[in-house]
């Protein structure tokens, strides 16, 4: 049985030189801003996975199908259509919180958000240290 590779894996990419490439220039500030929030946070550098997630902190997945990996313990990317910020621990007991965010979508682990003018920052600010917490308790 082969089992497959992530293809998101941690390398040396230049984070300033990736998020200078992003347009418009205000994903740029936005991005720039949530890099300081999650570098607050976790006391990490930034680094890049793949070709656009940033991410900071690193753990070791192994699924029961025998699938396993490594990726970033929070993150995020500023793609064309929304900032995806990745909560790993998912949404599932946050809905006072996201019930005071503002305006976003979610995904499974994925919180999108157009622009970061139309969230609380400090409620964004709150998700992504519980998330950070849960990750350091479940991946000690």
């Amino acid at each position: 049985m082969s089992k497959s590779q992530n293809k998101t894996k941690a390398n040396d990419m230049d984070v300033e030189t990736f998020i200078s490439s992003v347009s418009p220039i205000e994903k740029q500030d936005d991005a720039r801003a949530i890099l300081q929030i999650m570098h607050d946070i976790s006391g990490e550098k930034a680094i890049m996975w793949g070709s656009s997630i940033i991410g900071f902190g690193e753990y070791h997945y192994k699924y029961d199908s025998g699938r396993e990996g490594d990726m970033c313990r929070t993150g995020f990317s500023p793609r064309k259509t929304a900032m995806t910020i990745y909560c790993m621990s998912g949404f599932t007991e946050k809905n006072s919180l996201l019930n005071i965010l503002g305006k976003y979508k979610l995904g499974k682990s994925c919180l999108y958000i157009k622009k970061l003018s139309d969230v609380n920052i400090d409620v964004l600010r709150q998700l992504i240290q519980e998330d950070w917490d849960f990750m350091n308790e479940k991946y000690p």
